[in-house]
């Protein structure tokens, strides 16, 4: 009788670490170091406004940390990209820069308005609605705009003082000196360390693997070469050394910081809302916030996902919309700082080598941990940063996010794109710029409409010069 015979396979262990789990949630196929290094890649935004609220408006950095470490856990896994979590600017800009300051209170309902708005206009489908009409030539305008204000933005932590304090038009009127802890050269020389380790930021690890095989020609090894040497020098994590840098300069220039330093977060405590901090957060700071928040947090941050990640799903409107409205519903009670997702932002971690959401896990976890270690008195230690590396990260986000628009290929596409991102930069709305931008783009097409003698029927002329050449040739 023949004995039957079980193969035996090799057992498997079904428990793997919890950090290979983690890259297979996150979709990881970058290298580790890389995604660390565009888990910074935001802080040159995020740094200077959690700062300044923190100064002017008494913001709880410890509450805030905790919140948004939290918010860059859960963002990261459940999208798998690299979604970043920033302050909500406008709010920020009005808490700080009109008189009378805004208490904390009135931030947190003005973040909770704003989020009532978005998660309203996201689970009717409002937002879906909206989205599949919205012109790609404004969205453009839009992503333009912001990506050269942060920029703008940038030259001037770069090449004046800043005084986030006071946040006047005339704190940045004096020159930074060459030479110091930081200096210009401090901040020109991470300029081109950064440019030298990443480049102009489309080099591809993958797009000359098959040359391998051919090294007998002389031109094939010299591209080989070239090829090992831009490897090496994309692995370097030249975001995280420039970020971790400007810490160590920070106990540099201060060294009395390791005595103000206080461990253990602060308590965790139910803000206490009046009628008037309601109606004062809705009309000062919500509404001017509710059009950005729609436009570059929820719009434009989709958009881009589909720019940057071309073999991914777009992202959907309606999570990301929902997605802001629940982080501020869970944090913005407690003293929480508004937050949304931002384009730039998400510009920013791509630029410096995040290419899943383990970039914001990582994120998350060192804001976790520097909140529950040093909880407020962590803004000893941001008071101290090199403002001038801070708008060298801010600079490239900045560059990276105006890059979006390049694939705007005809004139019209383009003549929209720059007259919305122009009134968006001159009257500092990007509400007003996409209102222009709509009608232009209307106006644009009602011009090339053809319309019947009965003055009912109608019909689109899609003219290019291709077409307009053809009609001369006999």
């Amino acid at each position: 009788m023949e004995e039957q015979h079980t193969p035996t396979t090799p057992t498997t262990t079904t428990t793997s670490s919890p950090l290979l789990l983690l890259r297979r949630r996150c979709r990881v196929k970058n290298s580790l170091t890389s995604e660390i290094s565009g888990a910074v890649g935001d802080l040159g935004t995020f740094i200077p406004i959690v700062l300044t609220l923190t100064l002017v408006s008494n913001l709880d950095l410890s509450t805030t940390l905790i919140f948004t470490s939290l918010y860059n856990i859960a963002t990261g896994l459940l999208f798998g990209l690299p979604m970043p979590v920033q302050p909500m600017k406008s709010i920020a800009a009005v808490a700080v820069s009109e008189s009378p300051h805004l208490t904390q209170s009135q931030i947190a309902t003005a973040g909770l308005t704003t989020a009532a708005t978005l998660l309203f206009l996201g689970s009717t489908g409002l937002m879906s609605f909206f989205y599949r009409f919205i012109p790609l030539p404004v969205v453009r305008g839009v992503q333009l705009s912001q990506g050269l204000s942060f920029a703008f933005s940038a030259i001037k932590y770069i090449r004046y003082n800043q005084d986030f304090v006071t946040s006047t038009k005339t704190s940045a009127t004096t020159p930074r000196p060459w030479l110091g802890l930081d200096g210009l050269l401090l901040a020109i020389s991470a300029v081109l360390f950064l440019v030298l380790t990443t480049g102009s930021g489309d080099y591809n690890l993958d797009n000359n693997d098959s040359e391998e095989e051919s090294d007998n020609v002389p031109l094939n090894r010299s591209r080989l070469r070239l090829h090992k040497r831009l490897r090496i020098l994309s692995a370097i994590p030249a975001a995280l050394i420039v970020f971790l840098l400007g810490l160590f300069l920070c106990f540099i220039r201060d060294p009395t910081i390791f005595n103000d330093l206080k461990y253990g977060p602060s308590k965790f405590k139910v803000l206490k809302f009046t009628w008037e901090d309601w109606k004062i957060g809705f009309f000062r700071a919500a509404i001017p916030q509710i059009p950005l928040s729609v436009l570059n947090s929820v719009i434009a941050v989709c958009k881009l996902s589909g720019d940057l990640f071309p073999d991914r799903e777009e992202l959907s409107v309606t999570r990301v919309s929902i997605s802001v409205g629940v982080m501020n519903f869970v944090g913005c009670w407690f003293g929480a700082m508004p937050v949304c997702h931002g384009a730039g932002g998400l510009a920013g971690q791509y630029r410096f080598g995040a290419r899943s959401g383990l970039a914001v896990v990582f994120l998350g976890a060192g804001k976790m941990v520097i909140g529950l270690v040093f909880g407020n008195s962590f803004v000893r230690i941001l008071s101290e940063f090199p403002i001038g590396i801070l708008g060298v990260l801010l600079l490239f986000a900045g560059i990276e996010l105006a890059m979006a628009s390049r694939d705007m290929n005809t004139k019209e596409e383009s003549f929209v794109m720059l007259v919305c991102a122009a009134v968006s930069l001159t009257g500092s709305s990007a509400a007003l710029g996409f209102g222009c931008g709509i009608l232009l783009f209307l106006l644009l097409k009602l011009r090339k409409m053809e319309f019947c003698g009965s003055g009912v029927l109608s019909k689109w002329k899609s003219r290019s010069s291709a077409d307009d050449n053809d009609a001369l040739i006999p």
